[in-house]
């Protein structure tokens, strides 16, 4: 399992930073990510210090990312939030991604450089 920088995974992943306020934040590490649309479920196993990716792109995604302790959240499927979401992450320091593609091919790609789903 690596470790991997977010400002990393965001430049090998083609995604769209949209928390630019704390882009500082990119040199966070993570090792783990969790797929979901579902966030209940994202709640109960999502990893602390991971990432989320899901099509959800309201204000609950924010505030289980804080329960979570997760670092950030890739929305998918060219998905993005509204302002009000994304001053919120940014005020809680969750960093949101966008990308065009889908929720496998992300999860794919973030295997390929080490990220796993779990122990």
């Amino acid at each position: 399992m690596a470790c991997v920088k977010l400002r990393e995974i965001k430049e090998k992943l083609g995604l769209t930073l949209l928390t630019t306020n704390i882009s500082d934040l990119l040199d966070r590490e993570v090792s783990k990510a969790f797929v979901s649309d579902l966030l209940s479920n994202a709640l109960a196993n999502a990893p602390r210090k991971g990432l989320l990716i899901t099509l959800q792109t309201h204000m609950n995604v924010i505030a289980v990312a804080v329960h979570c302790e997760l670092y950030a959240v890739i929305f998918v499927q060219g998905r993005t939030a509204e302002k009000e979401v994304i001053d919120k992450a940014e005020e809680e320091k969750i960093l949101l991604f966008a990308s065009d593609k889908t929720a496998f091919d992300i999860a794919g790609e973030l295997y390929a450089m080490g990220i796993r789903g779990s122990d």
